[in-house]
């Protein structure tokens, strides 16, 4: 299919990339990845497939996060392979589903295992301005991913469980993190910052890593549009977080590859030797923007470069086949420690795959909302 045919159709992606996750099932209904342990990719796509399952009226997705999160969740509400003494931020991401399966079922042991994760974040160590450390080994560190972990959940819970102070907490983090990350020159945010100046990779006047790398932008965006879905409209910061959302995604569509409608892995730096235009961080942002305009967080102007976005990711980056569909040019990983500097040669050296469900679930929840903004169009 070339790139000029599937920009003709933008819908219908969504059952397509949930069909194929079915697809890779074993015998027994699971998945491999999933299984493993639990963990912030997992859950993003186990929450993919129950959102697909609710849009396209269709079981099987949902069921499929159903039985993968079951196979943690005890009957007493525990939860297998988690630890809450970690404090780690991203073992958070997968209770997001425990809302919808409560919701769902009325079984107290997703509530009580809810109680759990927002147990974790009410005494999860925090910089001098009350700002999760991204996880316990990473003292004094704030991480733009692990708003995304985070601040989406707890918003649903405390409107799922009346715990309104908890609205509170979600509007500070998003804030405080936004103000120490914001570079005023291009509006971008930096992927990391150290209150103590004390990591290899923190400058050390402002403690702030070296770049703006296009995933970490990514989780931040996806956050704030998710976490204010959940924020009631008489919370006194909500119109602020909606206007640094929109201020952020200005600053997106200037560096947005004018070509291809994607974004580069450094997201300033595309005409550097080695940059790429990287799967996840444009996925990302076409998600967030395509759910900012659906629910009026942003002004229609967005919607070209929302749409061009989309465009560039399934004409570009996306290929089919008998197995199904598949996504191409997605980083592996990337961080901020000892062997993880944070300079643009770092980033650039990690290594570049296709299928990982890193981007697969991006992939799905992007394609669920241009096609659910579509409809209402």
């Amino acid at each position: 299919m070339t790139s000029e045919n599937k920009e003709l159709q933008l819908e219908g992606w969504s059952r397509k990339v949930a069909d194929t996750i079915i697809g890779q099932c074993r015998e027994d209904g699971f998945h491999p990845h999933p299984l493993q342990r639990w963990a912030y990719v997992p859950g993003m796509l186990l929450m993919a497939m129950a959102r697909a399952g609710k849009q396209l009226k269709q079981e099987s997705y949902y069921s499929f996060m159903q039985r993968h999160m079951d196979h943690f969740i005890a009957e007493d509400g525990t939860i297998g392979t988690y630890s809450l003494e970690e404090y780690n931020l991203d073992q958070i991401n997968q209770g997001k589903n425990l809302f919808m399966q409560y919701e769902g079922t009325g079984d107290e042991r997703y509530a009580k295992a809810a109680h759990t994760l927002a147990a974790q974040l009410i005494s999860q160590p925090r910089t001098s301005e009350g700002g999760f450390w991204h996880k316990k080994r990473y003292p004094f560190q704030m991480w733009l991913d692990g708003l995304y972990m985070a601040s989406p959940f707890l918003a649903e819970y405390a409107k799922v469980f009346e715990r309104p102070e908890l609205m509170d907490e979600v509007a500070h983090q998003i804030l405080l993190i936004e103000r120490k990350t914001r570079d005023k020159r291009t509006g971008l945010l930096y992927h990391g910052w150290d209150e103590s100046k004390e990591q290899e990779w923190a400058d050390s006047l402002t403690g702030l890593s070296s770049h703006f790398w296009s995933r970490a932008m990514g989780w931040y965006s996806m956050a704030v549009v998710d976490a204010l879905e959940h924020l009631p409209v008489t919370h006194p910061k909500r119109g602020t977080i909606m206007g640094i959302f929109e201020r952020m995604c200005h600053a997106l569509a200037r560096v947005q590859e004018p070509s291809s409608g994607l974004w580069y892995q450094v997201l300033d730096q595309g005409e550097r030797k080695g940059n790429y235009l990287e799967a996840t961080g444009s996925i990302m942002f076409v998600y967030a923007m395509a759910k900012g305009l659906r629910l009026g967080y942003l002004n229609s102007g967005f919607r070209s470069v929302m749409l061009k976005g989309y465009e560039g990711i399934i004409g570009r980056l996306v290929t089919e086949d008998e197995q199904g569909v598949h996504l191409h040019q997605i980083c592996n990983g990337a961080g901020l420690s000892h062997d993880r500097n944070g300079s643009f040669d770092y980033y650039i050296s990690e290594a570049v795959v296709s299928d990982h469900p890193m981007g697969v679930g991006p992939l799905l929840l992007a394609a669920l909302e241009v096609e659910r903004y579509l409809e209402q169009k």
